[in-house]
């Protein structure tokens, strides 16, 4: 608003009856959502490190005006500008004073369209929304394990929703079953590997054999990290042939627990819960599927945590930052 425009309303307010008073004090004192997610894109009262420039990397930037509603910045190096969201899988999106509402949906599990109610915009909007938010979160793993650490598969249904050519079968309707029992084709392994502090990382499978398997447990099982299996042989030759240690438990002869230490409980809990919570979306297509996974990731550590969700789940979906660890 121009001066002479602004100096024209405050001529203005002289006029408002006593009940329109109070009604503009409570409209100016409450807090605007566009506010607030500009504040916390821009980390605004954050120790979050200034990245600098998305396109060289340089460090020497100046202001260069205000564009949707974001403070946009110059490159004195490359010339070139931007703002909190350049580079970033958000950047380009509108309504982002709705972006909070939907960071709650997301805690909530609501699907596609029931976000879409909530947050007054159309599901294609919703659905653009979620697997923007989740590209960052999905690889937000942890890297650190310690202690007893459990690993095992869990398999999901292959599904090719929304593709309009499917590869070998006819289409199934709301998820379905697999034709028969056991891994087969139709079945996509899931690799769940947790420790009993709650360090979480998975990783789908085009298989499970060693050489699929060692890449991903050598990089994070290291120092006094011992590895807790089923029985299955993959495992027994990756710890064997990496040196790594191992205690396997033999489910098939009923064997649940070792040594009264020795279990995969924790794990398979964890795949159950995921499970579980992956009912309500009726099969999730095989593609997006590592982005439910960083979903649930993210519920399970941050839910409880002492920051508001909402504002960490917009943090993490433009920053590269680790979750919250729970001790």
């Amino acid at each position: 608003m121009k001066s002479k425009e602004f100096h024209v309303v405050l001529e203005q307010l002289k006029t408002l009856s006593s009940k329109q008073r109070r009604l503009l004090e409570k409209a100016l004192t409450s807090p605007d959502p566009r506010e607030k997610v500009r504040d916390i894109l821009e980390n605004k009262g954050t120790d979050a490190p200034d990245l600098g420039c998305p396109h060289c990397g340089g460090e020497d930037l100046y202001r260069w005006g205000v564009r949707s509603g974001l403070q946009r910045y110059r490159c004195r190096a490359c010339r070139k500008t931007s703002n909190a969201l350049t580079g970033t899988p958000l950047a380009r999106l509108r309504h982002k004073e709705k972006w909070l509402v939907y960071a709650e949906a997301l805690k909530d599990g609501l699907s596609v369209r029931k976000a879409a109610e909530r947050c007054g915009v159309r599901h294609t909007t919703t659905f653009r929304w979620r697997h923007r938010f989740l590209t960052k979160i999905r690889d937000a793993k942890d890297t650190t394990f310690q202690g007893i650490v459990e690993a095992d598969e869990t398999v999901f249904l292959e599904s090719c929703k929304g593709e309009r050519n499917l590869p070998h079968r006819p289409p199934r309707k709301r998820g379905g079953k697999a034709s028969e029992r056991g891994l087969s084709e139709e079945q996509i392994p899931v690799l769940i590997v947790r420790d009993r502090h709650g360090s979480t990382t998975d990783a789908v499978l085009p298989d499970r054999t060693k050489a699929t398997l060692a890449p991903i447990l050598t990089l994070i099982l290291k120092g006094d990290a011992l590895l807790c299996t089923d029985g299955a042989l993959a495992y027994k030759a990756v710890a064997r042939e990496y040196g790594i240690p191992h205690q396997p438990v033999n489910l098939r002869q009923k064997q649940r627990v070792r040594q009264k230490v020795f279990h995969v409980q924790n794990v398979n809990a964890y795949s159950s819960r995921l499970k579980e919570w992956m009912r309500r979306f009726h099969g999730v297509a095989t593609k997006y599927l590592p982005n439910y996974l960083g979903w649930r990731r993210l519920l399970e550590k941050e839910t409880s945590s002492s920051q508001d969700f909402p504002e960490r789940c917009l943090r993490l979906a433009i920053h590269e930052f680790q979750p919250i660890k729970e001790t």
